[in-house]
């Protein structure tokens, strides 16, 4: 009950901080859409109905791929910034159980980008993306938000030494939107580039959106899902206790 409360707590808190940020709650929501847009006016070409629900889903759960990529990836260098991550280490919770509510909370986030993508295609461009099995969307949907915070759980403490760890959140983002089939199916590429795909959380959470939304049973996508995002979660867990041995042995918690 304790590790619940705190999780809850945590979650909750982070969740508040980053809503009413201009970068995390603004920005954020309004950049994916201009992806959006551009997909939008590449399958509207088509005259199949069937491509624009396609890229209407993918371009609306992308936020949030997006979200994680670029802010968990720096999400220890701003407590660095602001001066709190020696009291976050120096906690006596486990520090696995206090960056994870963060990143689920960052996750969390690409609901309202979710959210304004499908508005927006349907507003501006006349998509509008049928639903057959809500209670199966919404699952697959909280099934990917909770697989993507494992996974930006893990991008964070993976590039805590870099000064500039931003940057590579940024640099795995336009990657990930190809290779986990938001836009662009993955049957375009080669065999050994789905190898990679199906090693991703969001792969198998955007198989199971798009199968609820159709009415086929996603289950099998969302323990997929589920079991991936456990694997980043658990191998997050080992490379944070790692680090913060390194940093207290060598003094270099702060990279000063």
């Amino acid at each position: 009950m304790r590790i619940l409360r705190l999780l809850t707590i945590s979650y909750w808190l982070h969740l508040k901080m980053i809503a009413v940020s201009v970068f995390d709650g603004v920005f954020q929501v309004i950049w994916p859409l201009y992806f959006a847009t551009v997909a939008f006016l590449l399958y509207g070409q088509s005259d199949d109905e069937r491509a624009l629900v396609y890229a209407g889903l993918g371009a609306a759960v992308m936020g949030i791929w997006s979200v994680v990529t670029t802010t968990a990836s720096s999400l220890l260098q701003r407590e660095r910034w602001l001066g709190t991550l020696e009291l976050l280490v120096a906690s006596p919770t486990r520090f696995a159980l206090i960056l994870v509510p963060i990143t689920t909370a960052m996750a969390s986030l690409g609901l309202f980008s979710l959210g304004s993508t499908l508005l927006w295609a349907w507003l501006l461009f006349g998509i509008t993306v049928p639903v057959a099995s809500p209670l199966a969307f919404a699952v697959s949907i909280m099934v990917s938000i909770f697989s993507v915070a494992l996974l930006g759980f893990l991008l964070s403490v993976a590039v805590v030494r870099y000064r500039t760890a931003w940057a590579m959140g940024n640099m795995l983002e336009y990657p990930g939107w190809l290779l986990c089939g938001f836009l662009v199916p993955l049957a375009f590429f080669p065999t050994w580039v789905t190898w990679i795909a199906y090693a991703l959380p969001p792969t198998w959470g955007m198989a199971a959106i798009r199968a609820s939304a159709a009415g086929q049973s996603p289950w099998s996508d969302v323990l997929m899902c589920l079991l991936t995002g456990a694997a980043y979660g658990l191998v997050g867990a080992f490379v944070s206790e790692a680090v913060l041995r390194s940093a207290r042995r060598h003094a270099t918690l702060s990279l000063t």
